[in-house]
């Protein structure tokens, strides 16, 4: 699970980070408002633990223009404010849970697990490509009704592929988000996975004529397109498809 800690307080920044990342969450930590509201806004989070008093933007600020932008991320705010009003108008504005100041270790885990978990629940746990399926669950792929095995690397590979299909995502966001390894290491793990994945994705009876599902984009990287689009680049950076008469 990949978690946004947003807290400009740097000791309780790097207490928040260090609980989550010892219940093994993936977690970035920001120390503004302006920082995070792009952070939530270019990358996926299931979860962001957002203080409210924050320099540049204030956490409902935040709050408010991640909603506005479509961010579906749980939220929980953490407040010093015991007042019931800032919890409510919190509430109302997009937040899942508040949490006052000071809390427990055992709180804070329950509250972020009640959300996950809540998450989890009323997600849809099978993610579609095509003709490819995906179940996050029991960890089960399957290409044209057919079961395909996977290790568990490939199938972390796969399912980061599909959550941003129609988007070239660099060999260093792989090597980072799948592996979580510096984007400095000299490596070449990303590329040795991608055709392992290729060739079990395409090795489908009665495929060879179809196109490949992961398409390499020549000095960028690799999507998981479809044959009639090509990449360009969004405001966030990336590279997203937009409709083309070819496929380049």
């Amino acid at each position: 699970m990949q978690v946004l800690v947003v807290e400009d307080d740097h000791s309780l920044g790097s207490f928040l980070k260090t609980c989550l990342e010892l219940e093994h969450y993936h977690v970035e930590w920001v120390e503004d408002g302006e920082s995070a509201l792009l952070r939530s806004s270019a990358d996926h989070f299931e979860l962001v633990l957002l203080d409210l008093s924050l320099p540049k933007l204030d956490g409902m600020e935040v709050l408010t223009e991640m909603r506005a932008r479509h961010v579906d991320a749980s939220v929980l705010v953490l407040t010093g404010r015991s007042e019931l009003h800032i919890q409510a108008r919190c509430l109302d504005i997009g937040a899942d849970d508040c949490l006052l100041k000071p809390f427990s270790y055992c709180e804070l885990i329950a509250r972020c697990r009640a959300l996950l978990r809540r998450r989890v629940q009323s997600a849809d746990p099978v993610l579609r490509h095509r003709d490819l399926e995906l179940h996050r669950i029991e960890h089960t792929v399957a290409r044209a009704g057919r079961a395909i095995n996977l290790t568990t690397k490939e199938f972390a590979l796969l399912e980061f592929l599909i959550l941003h299909r129609g988007e070239c995502v660099s060999r260093s966001q792989l090597l980072t988000e799948v592996w979580k390894m510096s984007t400095k290491s000299v490596t070449n793990v990303v590329d040795v996975y991608i055709n392992y994945l290729r060739r079990k994705l395409d090795a489908v009876e009665h495929l060879e004529a179809q196109p490949r599902l992961i398409e390499t984009i020549r000095g960028m990287g690799y999507m998981l397109g479809t044959p009639d689009r090509k990449p360009v680049a969004s405001e966030t950076g990336r590279m997203h498809a937009i409709p083309t008469a070819t496929y380049a």
